[in-house]
């Protein structure tokens, strides 16, 4: 299966998540594109921008926002093949600036592709065998839900 993930970071927090998420995926034997869309745009996929899966990634800007590159991202995703139906959003957050804000690009991001998918929502940075296994646990349900989706249950992790 072809993975696009794409994420944006400002101090590194969804970088480390979305590399854990990067090697559970290839663990599985999927062949996955990496967009880190701070810098890169859709391009960097390749040149088809078609892929069975997308896993979008951001931190969470003022005020619950969506950072702007993320949103050019997904601008250019969804000029290029739509909106997927295979989608699932991933980010950090901090709970310190309100529980309304915390992780909203995550929630944004998911409720823009009306995606059916749990999201996962990471405090601050990926700490220990905790969030660690809470990142494998939720990429092995996103690639069990693509891959069989009879046998996944979707309520099964709770962001």
């Amino acid at each position: 299966m072809r993975v696009l993930i794409a994420f944006a970071s400002l101090s590194g927090n969804t970088r480390d998540v979305a590399r854990m998420v990067r090697a559970r995926c290839e663990q599985r034997g999927h062949a996955v594109s990496w967009v880190e869309a701070d810098i890169e745009g859709l391009a960097a996929a390749g040149p088809d921008p078609r892929h069975d899966l997308y896993l979008l990634g951001a931190w969470t800007d003022n005020a619950g926002r969506t950072p702007a590159e993320m949103k050019r991202f997904i601008a250019e995703l969804v000029g290029a093949v739509g909106k997927p139906a295979a989608l699932a959003a991933f980010g950090t957050g901090e709970t310190q600036w309100g529980e309304a804000y915390y992780c909203g690009a995550v929630r944004r991001i998911a409720r823009f592709f009306d995606s059916p998918l749990p999201r996962l929502e990471i405090e601050q940075m990926p700490h220990g065998e905790r969030d660690a296994h809470r990142i494998r646990e939720w990429t092995d349900l996103i690639l069990n839900s693509i891959e069989s989706p009879r046998h996944a249950d979707p309520a099964r992790v709770v962001a």
